[in-house]
């Protein structure tokens, strides 16, 4: 029984979790009580974990506050989606709380970790909806808050698990939505794997982290990434890299661990990995000298490398000061190649590969903004499930990211068409999100589940036409629901409509369409373009 945790069981629990999540993500996606063909919570949710984990197995240091940073600082970059979002939060509030414990983390510790929890996701939240993953934190908080005095942590965690799952099962009762779909909340499911997995690792019964496929990978890889750009990011001025070879008889495992203690002691981004036949070690330090010492106490050196990362900060500073930045930027979120070159069309500096199926994570986002040269960058995510994500980019990167909450693909060109580089940030902004809020946008795409939603029976692989809220109309046919669609979305006052085709839709069956609608909506100016996109047959715009 665990009276305590320190931070290798720490360690274990954080990775069993990322775990459960991924062995049952398919399970949470099911959940998902809208019908079109998406990934969402469950994949969203295993994929911020997954960043999470990697981060924290980058990090070699097995004290509380390492991992807890490392972990929080991975599910901040990984983070994807709404629910990603939120589970980055809860996690953000658990670790900011567990790292202030030194060598050991009791039961009470815990309790506190959680109610910070539930209190940083709540926060996230503009206007927090109850029957969701939010009550469950929630209410995990509140019994942990009795439990804090448990005799063990198995015990602790049995008793919040067995809560959080009573509340998940009420949850149907708490939102419609989710009762005429039979189903309870996804990300409630995924929060109550995610403590699950924390038990496990406590019981033994952990199963393995299967993603692990850059644990060991080339020192020039991500993991050891530098932003050359900022010198006060450059604590440790030397890269070092070498191989030991021809290894002394005398070495033992025991010695390379201790190289890496050391190593850990006079640098970060260690990498010492190997055997007694060879060992291959990577450190950023400012006394490589010390470094080169304390392996040759191992064996020989071999493809030693130095590198000066104070100096190529330099170079590269000089480069850019060539090219001073421009004032403004924009990035947008978009999928298909049709609709990437309509956005650089309209001088959008970066277009994130994004949309339904694959939300790009806040790291994506921050990392799109950091190569965009320019001082103020306004992010379309064009989607309402990147729009938490692309806010949580600003706390990655140094660029001033100013979010227009876009939720599709029209909205996005709108918001783009608005800029005008004479403008403050403010007044673009304003001019953004007044110019979005008179465009109507609809979707045509295809059922992935048998289901009821407000009213309208859907069958798998049936047609849908859905507006910016529901479903609203449904076929056999691609052109008449889409057909049918435009005749419940567009209004007197409507005066131009475009057909964004997608990916498997040919230009001659848009056409035909167009024809269509032309001869229905004979004042209305319609046109085709190209989109590309997964997922949805036709994305409409009525303006």
């Amino acid at each position: 029984m665990n009276k305590s945790i320190n931070g290798a069981t720490l360690r274990k629990m954080f990775s069993s979790a990322f775990s459960l999540v991924e062995e049952n993500k398919q399970t949470i996606d099911a959940l998902n009580v809208f019908p079109v063909p998406d990934g969402d919570t469950g994949t969203n949710m295993s994929l911020t974990l997954k960043s999470a984990v990697a981060e924290m197995t980058a990090c070699e240091n097995n004290s509380i506050e390492a991992i807890c940073v490392s972990f929080n600082r991975g599910a901040l970059k990984g983070a994807r989606g709404n629910s990603g979002v939120i589970t980055s939060q809860i996690i953000k509030g658990i670790c900011s709380t567990l790292m202030s414990c030194e060598n050991e983390i009791m039961v009470k510790d815990f309790a506190k970790a959680i109610q910070a929890g539930s209190e940083k996701a709540y926060k996230a939240v503009t206007v927090p909806k109850e029957g969701t993953i939010l009550t469950i934190i929630k209410a995990m908080a509140e019994k942990s808050k009795s439990l804090a005095r448990a005799k063990s942590f198995e015990d602790f965690f049995a008793g919040v698990i067995e809560y959080g799952e009573e509340v998940l099962q009420q949850t149907p009762d708490m939102l419609p939505v989710l009762k005429k779909a039979g189903v309870v909340d996804a990300g409630g499911r995924g929060l109550v794997y995610i403590f699950s997995g924390f038990y496990k690792a406590l019981t033994g019964e952990m199963t393995e982290v299967k993603f692990v496929d850059n644990v060991e990978k080339d020192v020039t890889s991500e993991e050891f990434h530098v932003n050359f750009n900022s010198l006060a990011d450059i604590k440790y001025a030397y890269c070092t890299e070498f191989f030991i070879i021809n290894i002394y008889e005398k070495t033992t495992d025991a010695d390379i661990n201790m190289l890496r203690s050391r190593l850990m002691e006079i640098g970060d981004c260690v990498l010492c990995i190997g055997d007694l036949q060879l060992i291959k070690v990577h450190v950023h330090t400012n006394e490589p000298n010390r470094a080169l010492g304390y392996a040759l106490q191992l064996g020989e050196l071999n493809g030693v490398k130095i590198e000066n990362m104070l100096e190529q900060n330099r170079k590269i500073r000089k480069e850019q000061e060539k090219e001073k930045p421009k004032k403004f930027g924009m990035i947008a979120v978009a999928a298909g190649e049709g609709l990437n070159n309509v956005f650089k069309d309209l001088d959008v500096d970066y277009v994130i590969s994004g949309g339904q199926t694959m939300n790009p994570s806040a790291n994506d986002i921050a990392t799109a903004a950091d190569s965009v040269n320019a001082t103020n960058i306004f992010v379309f995510p064009n989607n309402k499930n990147i729009i938490m994500s692309a806010h949580q980019a600003n706390d990655i990167t140094d660029k001033n990211i100013i979010v227009i909450p876009t939720k599709s693909i029209p909205e996005g060109i709108s918001a783009a068409l608005a800029f005008d580089a004479n403008c403050s940030a403010e007044e673009n902004e304003q001019n953004m999100l007044e110019l979005i809020s008179n465009v109507h946008t609809g979707l045509v795409t295809y059922a992935v589940r048998t289901t009821n939603v407000d009213g309208i029976d859907v069958k798998v692989g049936d047609i849908m036409g859905l507006d910016e809220k529901s479903i609203v109309t449904t076929g056999a046919d691609v052109g008449d629901t889409t057909v049918d669609l435009v005749s419940k979305i567009i209004t007197e006052d409507s005066s131009n409509l475009t057909l964004f085709y997608g990916d498997g839709v040919t230009e001659e069956d848009t056409t035909i369409l167009q024809a269509k609608l032309e001869e229905r909506f004979p004042d209305v100016d319609i046109s085709i373009v190209f989109g590309g996109q997964p997922v949805y047959y036709y994305i409409v715009s009525v303006e």
